[in-house]
């Protein structure tokens, strides 16, 4: 008997998202996995107020890769029923800010429900910072004025993540700190640059547009977090990796 469940993908990407700088590398990576001539992308700005600069960004990137834009937004709505957008697409990419806040709406307008739903049918998810942290049990935010905190988030993967991890100051301090003494789960750092591809719930490829840029598994060990670095494979101009085997 043929399986026919849908593979599920998720890009989590520590920063620097929606880049023409790094000629959208990241994201074409993201819209190849849906193997779809001419892929319908969705964008959630909810975590930067849907602002119109952001959206135009994704707009400006959608249509550089091929793909068919839209958007969902909630401040104001654009639509009463999410679902038709959510529903119909071959990715969901989530935008950076904050999260605290665009969860709360999320689970007010059953967004969360929605974007699972599509994961499961097989959407691509992807997003950067806010649109990383989101698809984890737990993630390191400045949603809250003051220290970096702990977040809840929506569970799809299981564990923590920290983006941004060598790009702010307080980042690293505080995530080891928080795994290390077992305030937040063993999870992975990204650098400004990294894309974590999980299959499943599995993490299976970590891919990068910038050479420097790095990824860590940090986990709690007998005197502190245990940070081990993970090279990513370098992405080319067209968002590939180099051929693996």
């Amino acid at each position: 008997m043929t399986d026919t469940t849908p593979t599920k993908h998720i890009v989590a990407i520590g920063g620097a998202g929606l880049s023409v700088d790094d000629g959208y590398r990241l994201e074409r990576y993201a819209v190849g996995l849906t193997n779809v001539q001419r892929p319908r992308i969705c964008y959630i700005g909810t975590a930067s107020f849907d602002r119109e600069e952001g959206t135009q960004r994704f707009y400006d990137m959608a249509n550089a890769l091929g793909c068919e834009p839209s958007h969902l937004a909630l401040l104001p709505p654009n639509t009463a029923d999410p679902a038709s957008i959510l529903l119909h697409q071959d990715i969901i990419y989530v935008g950076g800010g904050n999260t605290k806040n665009m969860l709360a709406l999320w689970r007010e307008w059953g967004i969360d429900h929605l974007v699972r739903a599509a994961w499961e049918r097989g959407t691509v998810l992807a997003g950067v910072s806010a649109g990383s942290i989101c698809w984890f049990e737990e993630g390191s935010t400045d949603s809250i004025p003051g220290p970096l905190t702990a977040l809840r988030c929506l569970g799809l993967l299981a564990g923590s993540n920290c983006p941004h991890y060598h790009g702010e100051a307080e980042r690293v301090p505080m995530y080891t700190r928080y795994v290390g003494a077992g305030f937040m789960k063993p999870g992975y750092a990204a650098d400004d640059g990294i894309g974590l591809h999980f299959v499943g719930t599995e993490l299976a490829h970590i891919v990068s547009c910038r050479p420097d840029a790095r990824a860590y598994r940090v986990e709690r060990g007998d005197s502190g977090a245990v940070s081990t670095e993970i090279m990513p494979e370098l992405l080319d101009d067209n968002g590939a990796p180099p051929a693996r085997t």
